[in-house]
């Protein structure tokens, strides 16, 4: 679950990482009221899950209380790179002096945590490992140590920041690997880090993703749930329970498992289209299921082919055509399927699709021979 900057700051302060102080709001009244209690100058920013809020014009200064009912009406509703805004967080302005950024997250490679900083705060940090990688240091912990203050001492060093301010950055990167640990966190993640001008430091923003797993140790995650904004797709495939990450493709994925589901999206990519989904229906493809998958797939205008991935294990193939055939006779689909079917029974279950198949419904035998149709046919109905 990705929290919005307000419940990330609030979330890392649990843990003793410093944070502005601030106030949500979600009109106009509330903002300045917010303001008038923090106190002039003050910052007014967009609280949607996106990166480059500034830049899009999410974000801003206003010294006064005009110019803060300026920027909360400009902010408070406006479409920002798709996301709208519903809510700004209104927060003391910081002097600042310098930008850093730091974070902390799993390496599931080295199956250890991943600590991160450089003092190339502000900047998408995908930016930075693109265009100048050494400006980042990472430092491995192991989990079952803990991060040591000789740790975080060495990475606040190599921030270049003198001694006291080090010892600063030191102790937040201490209290926010404890926000990581026992807050059940995947990612917890400052950018910027800022060094204020009387060398205070400050988290002036937050990216905090909490592990759904964990869920059951924090019934305080409820009040963050209910403030999620799930993205349409998603909300639709959840009350139908089905496992659906939506992206930003024209080719849409249905596979039973994850992993054969993470394969067809490689495959989509390699045969030169995106994927616009990940949706795995587990071991079930009865027509109940297949309906709602259909459904929600279906759902998604950017959508103009459908890649049906199906390998029979201990479900049968036979059943999955079945089922296949159920949803197609319940569901009108605006973009052609092309379905692999491989397993058991697999033969049992071409053989019933065999009446069916038509230039809406295509049948292929190996799962890139299928890739290759469904972006083919995805390319076709963009034109």
């Amino acid at each position: 679950m990705d929290l919005f900057e307000y419940q990330g700051k609030e979330y890392l302060a649990r843990y003793g990482v410093p944070v502005p102080e601030g106030r949500v709001a979600t009109d106009v009244p509330g903002a300045r009221s917010a303001a008038d209690e923090l106190g002039y100058p003050v910052v007014v920013k967009a609280q949607v899950q996106v990166g480059g809020r500034g830049k899009a014009g999410g974000i801003k200064v206003a010294a006064d209380g005009a110019e803060l009912e300026q920027a909360a009406s400009a902010i408070l509703g406006m479409d920002l790179k798709g996301h709208l805004v519903r809510r700004v967080w209104v927060e003391r302005a910081s002097a600042i002096e310098r930008e850093l950024y730091a974070s902390f997250t799993l390496d599931r490679a080295a199956r250890l945590h991943l600590g991160m900083v450089s003092a190339e705060g502000g900047v998408e940090i995908e930016e930075v490992a693109a265009r100048t990688p050494e400006a980042i240091t990472r430092r491995h912990v192991d989990p079952t140590e803990g991060l040591g203050e000789d740790d975080a001492v060495a990475l606040a060093q190599s921030l270049g920041l003198d001694a006291v301010v080090t010892g600063r950055v030191a102790a937040l990167l201490r209290s926010l690997y404890t926000c990581f640990v026992e807050g059940d966190a995947d990612l917890v993640e400052v950018n910027p880090l800022v060094v204020t001008a009387d060398g205070e430091v400050v988290a002036l923003d937050a990216k905090v993703t909490l592990d759904d797993n964990a869920s059951f140790r924090h019934p305080d995650w409820q009040v963050f749930a209910a403030a999620a904004e799930l993205d349409p797709r998603e909300a639709m495939a959840k009350e139908k329970g089905l496992n659906y990450i939506g992206l930003d493709g024209e080719v849409g994925i249905i596979a039973n498992g994850a992993g054969l589901a993470m394969s067809t999206l490689d495959v989509v990519n390699q045969a030169g289209g995106r994927a616009a989904n990940f949706l795995d229906i587990g071991g079930g493809a009865s027509a109940a299921v297949m309906t709602a998958a259909l459904e929600v797939i279906g759902a998604d205008p950017a959508v103009r082919s459908i890649f049906v991935n199906i390998f029979g294990g201990i479900t049968r193939c036979d059943e999955v055509a079945r089922g296949i055939v159920t949803a197609l006779e319940r569901v009108t689909l605006r973009a052609p399927i092309v379905l692999r079917l491989d397993g058991t029974n697999a033969e049992a279950g071409r053989e019933i699709l065999a009446a069916h198949q038509s230039d809406r419904l295509v049948v292929q035998p190996t799962m890139l021979d299928a890739a290759r149709v469904a972006v083919a046919l995805a390319a076709e109905g963009g034109n």
